[in-house]
């Protein structure tokens, strides 16, 4: 059993930054792999970046790509999503969840998940 919970959302202008974070708890955290989604009003969840246990592979969206970084330590049994350059287009409720395996794009695959927090971009 994994609980994961998400931290760092809040209001910012277009063009700021935030920085995320989903703290695991359990002693298994490495074997995990871990992703971060988003949904929007009305949308449907969407894949926005995923990290293997190892963290020696990261996968971002195409559309977040040159913007968005995720990372882990797992020491402190923690994922980062690094947003810069947001747009109001990335307000959305964010989710960290976790599966073990590879990581994935799909969202059906993942096993755990977090309470979500909301990222609100102004124009």
């Amino acid at each position: 059993q994994v609980q994961l919970v998400e931290s760092g959302g809040g209001l910012v202008q277009a063009g700021g930054s935030l920085r995320l974070a989903c703290a695991a708890s359990g002693r298994t955290f490495s074997t995990y792999a871990m992703g971060w989604f988003r949904q929007a009003p009305g949308k449907e969840r969407e894949f926005v970046a995923a990290i293997s246990w190892s963290g020696a592979n990261t996968y971002v969206a195409d559309s977040m790509k040159g913007r968005f970084t995720i990372s882990r330590d797992n020491a402190k049994n923690t994922v980062y999503l690094q947003m810069n350059s947001l747009k109001p287009e990335d307000t959305a409720v964010y989710y960290c969840a976790a599966r073990l395996g590879y990581s994935s794009s799909s969202y059906p695959e993942y096993e755990y998940w977090g309470q979500g927090t909301q990222v609100t971009v102004s124009s």
